[in-house]
């Protein structure tokens, strides 16, 4: 059994589309963040403004390569898991990888509403987008462009059980 991987952009629906995937196929939900942050006992803002990104890239690849071990998890990445290439290698290795490919405009919409201040500014989900696309293609085994949360799971779930037969 192989582990069923989402990566994509801050706001994309990886850790609510990996929950449904997750509920679905009746596997263990695991946020790569979240995992990190209990980890280290402070948030991923803390981490990186303490000690930077750099030591946060560093703990976010052992956790990676530690979750990628695993078997039969659904695992949601942090939108920057895949500026490595040897974290992108890792997550192709660790299991079926889907790239949730959501528009930055749906993005961007859903983090005001949410009220979610991730990103700084209005361009910056774009910038974002530009500068990571093509690496979320090179991670990814499949890309899913669906309307809704649900569709993309239900995408996800397809894809993940072609691969098991």
């Amino acid at each position: 059994m192989r582990n069923l991987i989402f990566v994509g952009l801050p706001g994309s629906g990886k850790s609510t589309v990996g929950r449904l995937c997750a509920k679905a196929l009746n596997l263990p939900f695991v946020d790569a963040d979240k995992f990190l942050e209990q980890r280290e006992g402070r948030s991923v803002a803390d981490i990186f403004a303490s000690s930077g990104e750099g030591y946060f890239r560093d703990l976010e690849s052992r956790v990676l390569a530690e979750l990628c071990r695993r078997e039969g998890i659904v695992l949601a990445t942090g939108g920057g898991a895949v500026l490595r290439r040897e974290n992108r290698r890792l997550l192709r290795d660790g299991g079926l990888v889907i790239f949730l490919d959501r528009s930055p405009w749906a993005i961007r919409r859903t983090l005001r509403r949410q009220g979610r201040p991730l990103l700084t500014d209005d361009d910056a989900i774009f910038r974002l987008a530009r500068q990571r696309r093509d690496l979320y293609r090179a991670a990814a085994h499949h890309s899913v462009n669906k309307s809704t949360a649900r569709q993309a799971a239900e995408e996800a779930v397809r894809l993940w059980r072609e691969e098991q037969t």
